[in-house]
């Protein structure tokens, strides 16, 4: 009789995965081939017209690290609360919650310099998020609320909150009926780097990103994540402050959403309208698991996820496809992920058992 025994591996080396990353995008691929002969198009076209599309071309690539922005920032808050275990579906919502803080003060103080503007839509709309985030953190605390289910309900009241606003109040009289609040003022516009079309955003990402793998890494802090994230019950006993930690990280989390939706509305849109919400909160949690929870990875695995959103773009017009390509492609990557860091994270052996 055979007996199969798991063993977990230490270390998950760069190697395995830069491999693992790279089959599952292309066991993806050729799952999503099979899709598009489902729908009688041409896989090698398809295939091609979605490359062509993400990084064909210049505008490819800047349209690609444009949508790679908000991914990030997004995905490196939800990397922090997986650290310790604390599944944050919420992103979505909270980046909502961000856009309309940083659009408040935008149309509230339109003719306050940009100096003085930004600084405060950015500050807002990290409090929105952050306090966003800080719900589920405290009902998870004080009365043991699942954090999966309360993050992903609170999601769709922030936004419809932001519909509500711009169907009804914030509503720009002069946009024919088209839910939009009216254009940012010169000053609520975070502007480009040089001649591109790249928001002064990249600048934060790349802060933010060395400063996280830094604090996780050599601090005290990612030394207290990694501990209470691996086993809860020892860190409440060795004296880990778990609680304040939970609140720690939705609140983190919370603020990186809400800047992405204050960079998105500001830098992109330039106004609040219901096509803010793109899904990036969502397409985080892929990246955040793609990158294996690293900061520095997130920013490759957020930039090849862009790419990928930017070149179905393309697809759909070229060849017609449905608008939830995009979705399952995603959700192929992430199994195929899941599938194969199985492989990588244990090793089998195989005895025979008298």
């Amino acid at each position: 009789m055979l007996a199969f025994k798991i063993t977990r591996k230490q270390e998950l080396s760069l190697r395995s995965s830069c491999f693992l990353l790279f089959a599952a995008i292309a066991v993806s691929l050729c799952m999503s081939a099979v899709l598009l002969l489902m729908h009688h198009k041409s896989p090698v076209d398809g295939i091609a017209l979605l490359f062509e599309g993400a990084f064909g071309s210049l505008w490819a690539l800047e349209e690609s690290l444009i949508k790679a922005i908000p991914i990030f920032l997004c995905s490196l808050g939800v990397a922090m609360t997986f650290r310790l275990q604390i599944w944050n579906i919420g992103a979505e919502g909270q980046f909502a919650l961000g856009a309309v803080g940083a659009t408040w003060v935008a149309l509230l103080f339109p003719d306050l310099p940009a100096l003085v503007l930004l600084p405060f839509m950015l500050l807002v709309a990290l409090t929105a998020g952050g306090i966003w985030g800080l719900v589920p953190a405290v009902l998870k605390i004080r009365l043991r609320a699942n954090e999966i289910i309360v993050t992903l309900m609170l999601n769709y009241l922030g936004i419809l909150f932001l519909e509500y606003l711009v169907y009804g109040p914030w509503k720009d009289p002069v946009s024919f009926g088209f839910p939009m609040t009216s254009q940012f003022s010169n000053s609520a516009i975070v502007g480009t780097i040089g001649g591109t079309r790249i928001n002064w955003g990249i600048i934060l990402c790349i802060v933010l990103g060395v400063t996280v793998w830094i604090v996780l890494r050599y601090s005290r802090l990612g030394y207290e994540l990694k501990a209470s994230g691996e086993n809860v019950k020892a860190a409440r006993y060795a004296g880990l402050p778990y609680d304040r930690l939970v609140i720690f990280v939705m609140v983190f989390s919370g603020a990186l959403a809400g800047c992405a939706g204050f960079l998105e509305a500001s830098a992109n849109l330039n106004r609040l309208q219901p096509s803010v919400i793109a899904g990036y909160g969502y397409t985080a949690i892929v990246v955040a698991w793609l990158a294996r929870l690293n900061p520095l990875y997130i920013g490759v695995a957020s930039y090849l996820l862009a790419g990928l959103k930017v070149g179905v773009e393309n697809m759909q017009l070229e060849l017609q496809v449905p608008a939830a390509f995009g979705g399952i492609l995603e959700g192929l990557i992430l199994l195929t992920v899941l599938a194969g860091g199985f492989f990588t994270q244990y090793s089998i052996s195989i005895r025979r058992k008298q």
